[in-house]
C-alpha cells in the first residue's frame, strides 16, 4: 500500500496538516486546528499515531493539544503543567517528544515535563531547574526558553535539551540529574575572554544524526557546530556557509554525514536569506564542505527567516525535506534538497514543521 506523507505544521494561529502520497508531488491542506492557538511545535509518536501539539502563551496559558485521528478531532490538557506556588508561572509549552505514548514537553520559563499518559497529565522534572547554574539563565530574545528536545532511540533516558539563553543540557538518567554541554561553542555576546563559558550560549536548535552514534548537529546563535559525543565538544562546521547565524537544523534519517541547515544573514542584518536569495545548504560530509540547494526557491526579493523548528526530513526514499517561512510559505523538495516547491502559501507564521507516515 503507498504510504501517506503528513507535514504537521504549527503556526501562530494554529496547526494545519498538508498531506501527499510517497511521490509528494500533489499535496491537500487541512486546518487551521487548536482553536487558532499559538502552536510552537506539532509532532506525531509514530508509534501510537497520535499526534500532539505544544501550544499557548500568556493569555491562553499552556497546554499540550492531541488528536487521535490524524486530525480530525482535538482535545488538549494542561493538568500539571505547572511549576510550584511562588515561582513564575509557566507561560506557555513551546516544544514536544513524543514516543510510545510518552511525552516530554519543553517549557517557558525553561523547565522540561513528562506526561506518561499521552499528554493528559504532566509532572515536573525538576532536576533540571535544580541546576546549579538556574539562577544564572538568561531568557533570549523570545524569552527563557526549552526549545529543543533530543531524546536517544536506543536509550530513551538519555536527553538533551536545548534553551535560550542557557545552552544545551544532558541528562543519562531520564531528567534526575543534568550537566552542560556546550564545550566549543561560542557566546559572542559575552565580554571579551570569556566567549566558551561552561553554559549561557544562545542555542537555537539541535538535532541527533542517524545511526547508533552519538553525532549531534546545532545551529546557534554564534555558530553552527556538530558533535561526535554527544554534546561534551563541539566543533565549528560553519566554513563555508554564508553565515554562522541560523536557527533550524534537519538531519538524514539514514546518513549521519548528511545534514541541511538555512543560515539567515545576522542577528542585526534583519534575519533573513542572505542577499534575499533563497537556499537551503546541505552536506554529505558532516559539515566539512557546504552545497548551496536553489532550484525552485526564490531568488530575489525573498525577505523571509525560518525559526528553529520549522524544518524537517521524512523516511522516505529519497528523503524529503520541508521547511517553513515566517511568511506562511511552506516548501517541499522531494528528492533531498535537490528542488524544492512551494506547496502551501499565505499560511500564518509558521513556527514549526514535522513529518509522520503512514500507510
Amino acid at each position: 500500500m503507498m504510504a501517506r506523507v503528513l507535514v504537521l505544521i504549527g503556526t501562530k494561529k494554529g496547526a494545519f496538516i498538508a498531506e501527499s502520497d510517497e511521490r509528494r508531488q500533489t499535496w491537500s491542506l487541512r486546518g487551521p486546528f487548536c482553536n487558532h492557538w499559538p502552536i510552537h511545535h506539532l509532532v506525531a509518536d509514530s508509534t501510537t499515531g497520535a499526534i500532539h501539539g505544544a501550544g499557548g502563551n500568556a493569555w491562553f496559558g499552556p497546554a499540550i493539544w492531541t488528536s487521535h485521528d490524524l486530525g480530525e478531532t482535538w482535545s488538549h490538557s494542561s493538568q500539571g503543567l505547572a511549576y510550584p506556588e511562588g515561582q513564575e508561572p509557566v507561560a506557555a509549552a513551546w516544544s514536544v517528544e513524543a514516543r510510545d505514548g510518552e511525552l516530554l514537553v519543553g517549557v517557558q520559563p525553561a523547565g522540561l515535563f513528562r506526561s506518561g499518559d499521552g499528554g493528559e497529565t504532566f509532572e515536573h522534572l525538576s532536576g533540571l531547574r535544580d541546576h546549579p547554574s538556574r539562577p544564572h539563565w538568561n531568557a533570549g530574545g523570545a524569552g527563557l526558553i526549552l526549545h529543543s528536545i533530543v531524546r536517544d532511540p536506543a536509550a530513551p533516558d538519555r536527553i538533551w535539551v536545548g534553551i535560550s539563553s542557557a545552552g544545551v543540557f544532558y541528562t543519562g538518567d531520564g531528567g534526575k540529574t543534568w550537566e552542560p554541554r556546550n564545550r566549543g561553542t561560542r557566546a559572542d555576546f559575552f565580554p571579551e575572554g570569556q566567549n566558551y563559558p561552561e553554559f549561557g550560549q544562545c542555542v537555537h536548535n539541535i538535532v541527533k544524526a542517524a545511526g547508533a552514534g552519538d553525532r549531534l548537529y546545532q545551529q546557534n546563535h554564534c555558530g553552527m557546530y556538530r558533535s561526535d559525543d554527544g554534546g561534551a565538544n563541539w566543533q565549528s562546521v560553519e566554513k563555508g556557509l554564508p553565515s554562522s547565524f541560523g536557527f533550524p537544523v534537519a538531519s538524514h534519517p539514514r546518513d549521519a554525514d548528511t545534514a541541511w541547515m538555512i543560515p539567515l544573514n545576522g542577528a542585526e542584518q534583519g534575519r533573513y536569506v542572505p542577499d534575499a536569495r533563497a537556499a537551503v545548504w546541505r552536506t554529505r560530509d558532516a559539515g566539512a564542505t557546504w552545497q548551496d540547494l536553489r532550484d525552485g526557491l526564490p531568488q530575489e526579493n525573498a525577505y523571509f527567516g525560518v525559526l528553529r523548528q520549522a524544518m524537517a526530513t521524512d523516511r522516505l526514499e529519497p528523503a524529503g525535506v520541508y521547511f517553513g517561512t515566517g511568511s506562511g510559505t511552506l516548501f517541499v523538495s522531494a528528492d533531498e534538497g535537490e528542488s524544492w516547491t512551494a506547496v502551501a502559501e499565505h499560511l500564518p507564521t509558521i513556527s514549526s514543521v514535522e513529518t509522520l507516515a503512514v500507510d
